[in-house]
């Protein structure tokens, strides 16, 4: 089978694609499928085992999507199926030209997402569904038109599947299939890794793209209201000067450290060296961090929201809050820092918790997914 992926970011990018467009690369390409990439990125990435095509980010942001379609379009030329995990409307468009089926990872919703990049809004992902406007309404006739193209879309969490069957999504096409999680080998004891980086005292770690969907000043205004303890926030994106200023603001100084962009494995290190890791976004899917935090054996101080309580279950593995309250988020804190029996608990009960997240199961059964598309378009094409 011939599969050409999608991401809007790659490696040494921050966040979930970044993790998981790779993985299901060499996954497939292990599997001996003939595998290219289609990405964007700030300069050439590392060479791999497969063809990676980029457009550069410097390239101003309308020609930046017509270059992009136009790779995606000659690339989906020469596969048998598309998989889209980011620009999915380009995928869309660059897949029809190509007369060549499309796999959809959902991980949000494109037009409430926009709609925050664009500053047309402003609440909550709940609130957004009923909220009307012109440039709101294009945005969501962009993405249903999208979502219309692709032969089939794969949710990692059941909430929203639920939220893109109100977009009259047939149910038929939307599987829900969970992010799967790695640890890397050889993996250091937290002790050890708490001296490598410089840990002390109670310590959170937050690790992913520094966006408004993350809600980090929620955190860091928890983090004003918990004596002693220190945030570490590993990446980067369009929030970091505004979050950075918002700490200043707040007197945190060395309590909230800033450290940028880190490779996959030094995440995974300071995950594991944390106390707790920490999430306080406004809406998500299914995210990457927390299912990396447990697998490693940390526990999670997040907010309930979207797929997260799917999980991580409050009192068990981690503790959950309602998302926009800082004062919430602080008393979770000084519970979890106040308890030492607690903490043992969930870390005992973290990595447990994910044992069904293996990545062989999950990526094998994307495969499949792949192969039922491809398959359909070929049947339906020769009826």
């Amino acid at each position: 089978m011939r599969v050409l992926i999608v991401s809007g970011i790659w490696p040494p990018d921050v966040g979930g694609p970044a993790t998981h467009a790779p993985e299901l690369a060499e996954f497939l390409h292990g599997r001996g499928h003939e595998v290219e990439v289609v990405t964007t990125a700030p300069r050439a990435p590392a060479r791999e085992r497969y063809p990676v095509h980029w457009v550069s980010r410097r390239i101003p942001i309308g020609l930046r999507h017509g270059a992009c379609v136009a790779v995606i379009g000659r690339r989906a030329a020469a596969a048998d199926v598309v998989y889209s995990t980011g620009m999915i409307g380009r995928s869309a468009v660059g897949g029809w030209l190509a007369r060549t089926p499309l796999v959809l990872k959902l991980t949000g919703d494109p037009a409430f997402e926009r709609s925050l990049r664009y500053r047309l809004y402003e609440a909550g992902l709940g609130e957004f569904q009923g909220v009307r406007g012109v440039r709101i309404s294009v945005l969501r006739r962009a993405r249903d038109l999208a979502l219309r193209r692709a032969t089939r879309i794969v949710c990692p969490s059941a909430s929203l599947r639920e939220l893109s069957l109100r977009w009259r999504v047939p149910p038929e096409k939307v599987t829900v299939l969970p992010n799967p999680v790695s640890t890397p080998d050889g993996l250091a004891d937290r002790e050890e890794l708490r001296r490598r980086h410089g840990l002390e005292g109670p310590t959170l770690v937050f690790a992913g793209r520094l966006t408004p969907q993350k809600s980090l000043d929620v955190g860091l205004e928890a983090l004003a209201l918990s004596d002693g303890v220190t945030l570490l926030i590993a990446g980067d994106g369009p929030d970091r000067a505004d979050l950075e200023r918002r700490a200043a603001e707040l007197a945190l100084d060395s309590r909230a450290r800033f450290l940028g962009a880190r490779p996959r494995e030094t995440v995974f290190e300071l995950l594991r060296a944390a106390d707790a890791a920490l999430l306080t976004s406004s809406w998500e899917n299914f995210p990457h961090m927390v299912v990396e935090a447990l697998a490693v054996g940390t526990p999670v101080l997040a907010t309930e929201t979207g797929g997260v309580a799917e999980v991580v279950t409050d009192g068990e593995n981690g503790l959950l809050v309602p998302p926009g309250k800082p004062e919430a988020l602080a008393a979770a804190i000084g519970r979890y820092f106040g308890d030492e029996r607690l903490r043992t608990r969930l870390r005992e009960a973290a990595e447990p918790s994910v044992e069904g997240y293996a990545p062989e199961a999950i990526y094998g059964r994307l495969e499949e997914i792949l192969r039922e598309a491809a398959r359909e378009t070929l049947e339906t094409s020769a009826k």
